[in-house]
């Protein structure tokens, strides 16, 4: 049980939400100063937008609320990085500035704000991390409910333990983020990785609203690559399964081979149907290409790891 009050710092990744960011960080502070009220948080706690290389006049709204309030803090990049990346610049940069625990929260407000009390509960009675989990994916397409139901199972059957419709609305203590700092891998999947590390672990339940402003920049196709690096950067049991289907394509041929020998010289039968032929060779085919294609992706994780470059680069900071 902790008894102090924590400085919170809230981490808000943003890519052109000039529409939202202004309502977005008047109510955060709204809910900080409420907090702070409470005695829950500290007077000390702030909000710190990163700007993932927004084309519009998002981080000049940055700016503004920056002069006015010095608890509006943040950061901005050259060029878009990716929100994994914005998420993690979110992290170091609080750790940097000092913090006793951080929440992230998307710039659309989507997720409820007011949970965050309850996520200071959760730590307060001792939790390193609180992960919020979605009630319900109502409020998305019928294609994007049934690929995030299929990614989290697939994750699951993989071995990595993420709960069902977990976001990356939460909170992580000082220590997690000291810990996450001895992950130097440029790729890190956050939402594995929290899950993963071993400490103690709560969980919140939210609602999910409709976006107030602008259109999601999550599409199917980022969606995808998200899931993609999550799987290979937290499970190899995909090259095993790889292994696994090769012996079994070996047995099979050597069992249809054998077949072939045993009717040529006992029954004296020439090997018939082709189209059987054809569409084993088509089926194995498809397969080997497809498991060329798993490869590949560990392939590209680990090209990507040793080329070293910067997970992002800082265009200008508020402190």
């Amino acid at each position: 049980m902790r008894k102090f009050n924590p400085i919170l710092a809230v981490v808000i990744p943003c890519y052109n939400e000039e529409l939202c960011i202004g309502s977005t960080i008047n109510r955060l502070l709204e809910v900080l100063q409420v907090l702070i009220q409470k005695n829950k948080i500290s007077d000390k706690s702030y909000l710190y937008i990163v700007d993932d290389g927004s084309a519009d006049n998002t981080w000049g709204i940055v700016t503004e609320f920056h002069s006015v309030n010095p608890n509006v803090k943040g950061v901005k990049f050259i060029k878009n990085f990716g929100n994994q990346k914005a998420l993690i610049a979110g992290y170091e940069g609080v750790r940097e500035i000092g913090c006793d625990c951080a929440v992230s929260i998307d710039a659309d407000l989507q997720q409820d704000e007011w949970s965050i009390e309850k996520f200071i509960e959760k730590f307060s009675e001792g939790a390193e991390i609180v992960s919020g989990i979605r009630n319900s994916r109502d409020t998305d397409s019928f294609l994007k409910k049934n690929f995030a139901v299929l990614f989290y199972k697939l994750m699951y059957v993989l071995g990595a333990k993420i709960p069902m419709n977990h976001s990356d609305f939460r909170l992580v203590s000082k220590r997690a983020l000291d810990i996450m700092e001895l992950y130097p891998e440029k790729h890190l999947f956050l939402r594995g990785f929290f899950n993963d590390v071993g400490l103690k672990t709560a969980y919140v339940n939210f609602d999910v609203k409709p976006r107030a402003a602008g259109e999601s920049k999550f599409n199917f196709l980022k969606l995808m690559g998200l899931a993609l690096n999550g799987i290979t950067s937290f499970s190899v049991v995909p090259l095993r399964i790889i292994s696994v289907l090769g012996f079994v394509m070996a047995v099979v041929s050597f069992l249809i081979g054998t077949e072939t020998v045993i009717e040529k010289i006992f029954f004296h039968n020439a090997s018939n149907g082709w189209a059987t032929n054809i569409i084993l060779l088509c089926f194995f085919g498809g397969i080997q290409i497809c498991c060329l294609g798993i490869i590949g992706e560990y392939v590209g994780q680990v090209y990507k790891e040793v080329k070293s470059r910067p997970r992002y680069i800082k265009e200008t900071e508020l402190k």
